[in-house]
């Protein structure tokens, strides 16, 4: 990196509006990363371990969460430290290690969920062929295909603004290390890192959205075809939870696109606002699926009563035990 010898570190600046409420920011942090690790582990757990749920749908599932855990643990964990200790730096080599992975984890929980609705696509317009068509090889490439998509799209636009000269200011007006606020203190010209920058965000977001649309409409159509009523709701109750997912993605990443183009916004505002976007759909994917999945429901259920039918035994037979 041909950072300048002067800077070898960041400060992350963050809410400044709101130091005298740190105490009350780090609980909320704390417990919104707590309530994503739990949530999403259950879902990985449940996968991994209950039969029942073998199908191709929770395989991309419970790899979403895994991307989720990730994207969070990238940030949430240095803001905390921050909040804390009232002091929050971070190397210059660090900070685009961050910045790489905040923005690969983005994009491929979008690949994911792009993955997710042609899993979707195939179950309802190919029913009958859907267990030829989602093998365990298809399943593996298409998550590999969902990484790589990720990584290698992210891996120009921070590559280049890792190469910008900063010589002066340190002081990054954020949480954490974002593009943006980063290439603000750069001492040089970087309108062509913008550009990449933004193409690269377009390709993403535009990119998978165009794909999900497309699943999306052929299922309407599919299931415009079908028969009854009932037939019809059952199979849009299969794309509800995913349906929900998307949306709230998607909008919320066009909502922090709006808040730092419309001038009117203060800087802390926007602060927020990226972090309840960073948060808010890893925190909400577990609640969505959980409410509106009857399988993993019922999984959780038998989770909890096998762990209570280990558990009644022992505690039996310790109270039985002779003092």
């Amino acid at each position: 990196m041909n950072t300048s010898e002067t800077i070898s570190e960041f400060v992350i600046v963050g809410l400044s509006e709101f130091k005298d409420n740190k105490t009350l920011l780090f609980v909320l942090f704390l417990l919104a990363y707590m309530t994503i690790l739990g949530g999403n582990t259950m879902i990985i757990y449940l996968v991994r371990t209950d039969a029942k749920l073998s199908s191709p749908m929770y395989f991309f599932l419970h790899n979403l969460s895994f991307v989720d855990i990730v994207y969070t643990s990238v940030t949430i964990p240095n803001m905390l430290s921050g909040l804390l200790t009232g002091t929050n730096t971070i190397s210059v080599p660090g900070c685009f290690l961050q910045m790489y992975w905040f923005i690969s984890m983005a994009v491929t929980g979008r690949s994911l969920l792009t993955v997710m609705a042609f899993d979707r696509y195939v179950a309802i317009c190919n029913p009958l062929r859907y267990t030829a068509i989602m093998t365990q090889k298809v399943r593996l490439l298409l998550i590999c295909g969902a990484w790589g998509f990720g990584m290698a799209c992210t891996l120009p636009a921070i590559s280049a603004v890792s190469r910008l000269p900063f010589c002066g200011a340190n002081r990054v007006r954020h949480c954490f290390c974002d593009p943006s606020s980063v290439m603000r203190l750069a001492c040089a010209d970087v309108a062509a890192v913008s550009r990449l920058s933004l193409a690269s965000a377009m390709v993403a977001l535009l990119g998978t959205l165009a794909l999900v649309l497309s699943s999306y409409a052929a299922i309407g159509a599919s299931i415009g075809r079908m028969g009854s009523w009932e037939v019809r709701r059952k199979a849009f109750a299969t794309c509800a939870s995913h349906l929900t997912v998307v949306s709230l993605s998607y909008g919320s990443a066009a909502f922090v696109y709006t808040s730092y183009r419309v001038g009117d916004f203060s800087a802390d505002v926007r602060i927020i606002v990226a972090i309840l976007y960073s948060a808010l759909t890893p925190l909400l994917n577990p609640v969505i699926y959980s409410l509106r999945n009857r399988e993993l429901r019922d999984a959780v259920r038998r989770a909890f009563c096998c762990r209570r039918r280990d558990v009644s035994p022992r505690a039996r037979k310790t109270a039985a035990a002779p003092a």
